[in-house]
């Protein structure tokens, strides 16, 4: 049981200054993550590697009173980094949603899709587009999609997202061809 895993655990206890041994632990590998995240959006953003992290922390501290119990209750560390990609992912989006409002220059215009999955720094309306697919592939093939969440949006590579899921590198490799050929076909589809 890893470091990360026991802290989790105390702070299921109950155990108050748990908490704050949790973020010096994950704090590296998590700026990591939002670095390479970051490293694919366009430049001039107001958001960077470091306010995604922290962005990204206050939705998962663990001693939050705004949160029912005080504590979100991650299993293990691999549960711990799989609700941080989707932390950041989700920051991604509203950003993206946000800088699409009108007032932000939203008006809309319209993108013709070449048949790549959709790069995170894309246009606020090919990353929302990419979203819409992405939650519709969640509620079709989880695990898929969380590896999509995972691959793309943290920058991990398909090596590393296996090991993340514990799950094999050939099974994760049929999930992404999979994956991407199914968002592909969904993103063609809509107008």
């Amino acid at each position: 049981m890893s470091d990360v895993t026991e802290i989790l655990n105390a702070i299921d206890a109950g155990d108050g200054r748990a908490a704050a041994q949790l973020l010096p632990l994950v704090y590296d590998e998590l700026r990591r993550l939002a670095a390479a995240q970051m490293a694919r959006e366009k430049p001039g953003q107001t958001l960077d590697a470091t306010g995604l992290v922290h962005e990204a922390w206050l939705r998962l501290a663990p001693d939050r009173v705004d949160k029912p119990g005080g504590s979100p209750g991650f299993a293990n560390r691999r549960h711990f980094f799989a609700a941080a990609a989707e932390a950041m992912r989700r920051i991604l989006v509203e950003n993206a949603r946000r800088k699409k409002r009108q007032r932000h220059g939203g008006d809309r215009q319209r993108v013709e899709w070449n048949g790549a999955i959709p790069d995170p720094r894309a246009l606020p309306d090919e990353l929302l587009a990419f979203d819409e697919a992405l939650e519709k592939l969640a509620r079709e093939d989880a695990p898929a999609a969380e590896l999509v969440k995972l691959h793309v949006f943290t920058g991990l590579t398909l090596e590393e997202t296996a090991d993340a899921l514990g799950m094999s590198r050939a099974t994760v490799y049929r999930h992404w061809a999979y994956a991407r050929a199914w968002l592909r076909a969904t993103l063609a589809s809509e107008p």
